[in-house]
């Protein structure tokens, strides 16, 4: 697939995987809701329940900021079966203000972020490569 095909088929999604890498080196991987801008991926803490607000992927991405998103399609017609994962590197903007551009991708791709705002830090991925499989390409 191409880099259009690949990048158009992640921001269909709803939802990825994020996967960083601990202090220890062990793998952590965590589903998100984001939005992606041309080469940039944007996800923030919100208010959805968590256990805490020390999240453990802040604090992954913060002593390695190495990282990937993984997005996929299942059916049982494993003739469309896809999935397509973006590496990059991330930053943690811990006070993002109301302005900033990560925030406004979010709320015009989640109704839930107009209705309220995320509060928390927030998670912005450049991603330096695309790669993908699709079993109908």
């Amino acid at each position: 697939m191409q880099t259009a095909e690949l990048r158009s088929r992640f921001a269909s999604s709803a939802v990825a995987r994020l996967v960083t890498v601990r202090p220890d080196g062990a793998p952590h991987v965590v589903p998100l809701v984001f939005a992606l801008v041309e080469g940039t991926v944007y996800s923030a803490v919100d208010a959805k329940p968590k256990r805490t607000s020390a999240l453990q992927r802040l604090a992954n991405v913060r002593v390695e900021p190495r990282c990937a998103l993984l997005v996929d399609h299942y059916e049982d017609d494993w003739s469309r079966l896809w999935w397509v994962r973006a590496d990059g590197t991330a930053a943690v903007v811990d006070e993002p203000p109301l302005t900033h551009p990560g925030l406004a991708a979010l709320a015009e791709r989640h109704p839930q972020y107009r209705e309220q705002p995320p509060a928390g830090p927030l998670l912005v991925i450049t991603v330096h490569h695309w790669s993908g499989w699709s079993s109908s390409t």
